[in-house]
């Protein structure tokens, strides 16, 4: 039964390729190297923390520990990978606004010692999200599953 739903995706993802493979271990690499660096170095992400958050630590290495759980997720079974990469675009829509408290408040971390670096740096969020989408078959697998459901309902 087609709910036309991200729960679909866990039955039927979309068939994957060598570089859509590739770029979706390129970004499980990512996303736990940067959930280690929240242990390692939190200083750095400290900057990334509005100054809005409470136990700006804390968010910290919980974000760290989210990092490296959906690191972990993008390498899983292949049933659960498009629920997976909606889940990390998700996860990369969230942090977006300590992304702009970054660049709002001139915090220099990870290199991004101008505000023309940190205000660029703002422009790479998207491409994280439909890198979580693509890699993971996220998108095709629901525009996959959207075909039937919209057949049925005459459109």
């Amino acid at each position: 039964m087609a709910y036309g739903g991200w729960m679909d995706t866990v039955s039927a993802p979309a068939p994957s390729s060598p570089v859509r493979t590739l770029a979706r271990v390129g970004l499980a690499a990512f996303l736990l190297f940067a959930g280690v660096g929240h242990f390692v170095a939190p200083e750095e992400f400290l900057a990334q923390v509005p100054p809005w958050m409470p136990a700006p630590l804390l968010v910290v290495y919980v974000s760290g520990v989210v990092e490296l759980l959906l690191g972990a997720a993008l390498l899983g079974p292949v049933r659960f990978r498009p629920a997976v990469g909606w889940i990390v675009a998700a996860f990369f829509v969230v942090i977006f606004p300590g992304n702009i408290s970054q660049a709002v408040t001139g915090e220099a971390a990870f290199g991004l010692d101008s505000a023309a670096a940190r205000w660029g740096r703002l422009a790479f969020q998207p491409v994280l999200v439909a890198w979580a989408l693509w890699s993971t078959g996220a998108w095709s697998t629901w525009r996959r599953r959207r075909r039937p459901v919209a057949a049925a309902r005459g459109g």
